[in-house]
């Protein structure tokens, strides 16, 4: 009897053992899975494919799978866009530097926001809207869209934003010659003339309207911005990139 009784106890012992060992399996595995979870998800936020949120592949500058996404949108008449993205351009090594030193990438939406949706008229707003979008359509989208926003800069807001009336009083020959600057021909003059690519231009300027009320509006990541002062220089450009970094 006393035989039988120690044997139940051993098989007890034994019993509550494998339990034990069962149990310290069982939450190892958990926190394998718990750590391989994060791991995949930190990957997958850090590999995360901006193109699907990209309105215009041809409008955009860097990798697609850049850790920061900045997004600026635009209006050729807009002088305050036109200001920010000519002081760029004066100092366009050191911004492309900059982009790719913080692993950015970069989306320019632009359209006849100021046109369609602004207080005051701006037939340049379209025409340039229109000129540009010819221009990408034939593969030269930075090409044209750099020269016409230093054209702009300095044929009419180098003497201040009594330009813009000036600007506004451009006609289709302005951004034609524009093109030709950068090696656009015939197709483009037809392009430009008979305003091809507007339904593309006014969608454009319609998504926007549901995401900003006035111009210029920056989204650096999750940082955004609506203006920009004339009188500011690369330090204030700098500041609006820095700031898309922040956490």
């Amino acid at each position: 009897m006393k035989n039988i009784c120690r044997k139940k106890q051993r098989e007890i012992r034994k019993f509550i053992e494998m339990k034990k060992i069962f149990r310290i399996i069982g939450v190892a595995l958990v926190a394998v899975v718990l750590l391989a979870a994060i791991i995949v998800s930190t990957t997958a936020k850090s590999s995360a494919d901006h193109g699907e949120s990209v309105w215009d592949q041809d409008m955009t500058m860097g990798n697609s799978n850049a850790k920061n996404y900045y997004i600026i949108y635009s209006d050729l008449a807009c002088p305050y866009c036109v200001i920010f993205e000519e002081i760029a351009l004066e100092h366009e090594d050191e911004f492309q530097d900059y982009l790719k030193k913080n692993d950015i990438f970069l989306e320019i939406r632009l359209s006849d926001f100021l046109y369609e949706y602004g207080t005051h008229d701006s037939p340049a707003s379209r025409l340039g809207a229109v000129a540009t979008y010819c221009a990408k359509d034939e593969g030269k989208f930075w090409d044209y869209y750099n020269h016409a926003i230093h054209s702009v800069a300095m044929d009419f807001l180098k003497a201040g934003m009594g330009g813009v009336d000036a600007l506004n009083a451009t006609d289709n020959d302005y951004w034609i010659n524009l093109g030709k600057d950068v090696g656009l021909g015939d197709n483009f003059v037809s392009c430009v003339t008979n305003e091809t690519p507007l339904d593309n231009i006014i969608a454009t300027a319609r998504k926007t309207a549901k995401l900003v009320s006035g111009m210029p509006y920056f989204k650096f990541n999750n940082q955004t911005f609506s203006g920009f002062d004339p009188n500011g220089g690369w330090d204030n450009v700098l500041m609006y990139l820095d700031a898309g970094l922040k956490k």
